[in-house]
């Protein structure tokens, strides 16, 4: 059943010379419990794509359903929400807060039109032990390595139970056994959560372990298979 899908994207950017066409025309159909993963070289409009299926960046043209609803077309607050209760997101650069805890920074999210302090912190600690962090619940960013700083994101994007997580080179800036324990992580929460995957990188060993792989060049999907 399709749960997320884009139609006729189109992206824009200026420029001082000419409006740079990023995304030409995309169409995709996610459905729940896929995991995909988009390859193709640096430029092509690999992020544009997820950013924009993330509902955090508008398209110029185009639409982005999911659930039924162009997400595009709705108002602001509306999208924010959809954002924080059913997307979740794992960055290459991990954007940690770095003045707080991993517990707190995990729970950020929650805490988002929520005063139920006590239940979050416990249920951020639940997903700090699921990714096998909980003795450092209470160190910052800095006093973590990068395949924890990832994990630390990763249980953040867990908070809220979304029903797809966007991941956005998530191996990027991991030595090679963190970034196959972090593999190893995502393909298990497709597994056991049935939560969908979206995925953009370059990792070959990441994108063999995808049910789906879809190549963009130049702006467009260029069909699946590597």
């Amino acid at each position: 059943m399709a749960m997320l899908q884009a139609r006729g994207l189109h992206k824009y950017y200026p420029s001082p010379v000419e409006r740079l066409h990023v995304l030409k025309g995309v169409d995709l159909t996610i459905n729940e419990g896929d995991v995909w993963t988009i390859v193709g070289p640096s430029g092509a409009g690999k992020s544009t794509l997820l950013h924009i299926l993330g509902a955090l960046d508008a398209p110029s043209e185009g639409n982005v359903i999911f659930d039924d609803q162009d997400i595009y077309r709705l108002k602001e607050q509306e999208r924010a929400r959809i954002r924080n209760t059913k997307f979740g997101f794992i960055f290459q650069f991990y954007h940690l807060l770095p003045e707080f805890t991993a517990l707190e920074n995990v729970m950020l999210p929650a805490m988002v039109g929520s005063s139920r302090e006590s239940g979050e912190k416990n249920r951020a600690m639940d997903l700090l032990e699921r990714v096998g962090l909980k003795a450092r619940a209470a160190h910052r960013p800095s006093e973590l390595s990068g395949g924890e700083q990832q994990r630390v994101a990763i249980a953040r994007a867990l908070i809220n139970a979304p029903t797809v997580i966007f991941c956005d080179e998530p191996t990027g800036n991991l030595d090679s056994q963190s970034g196959q324990d972090i593999i190893g992580l995502l393909m298990e929460l497709n597994a056991k959560n049935n939560q969908t995957l979206v995925i953009v990188t370059h990792d070959e060993s990441l994108a063999r372990r995808s049910k789906n792989i879809i190549t963009m060049r130049d702006g467009q999907l260029d069909g699946a298979g590597v």
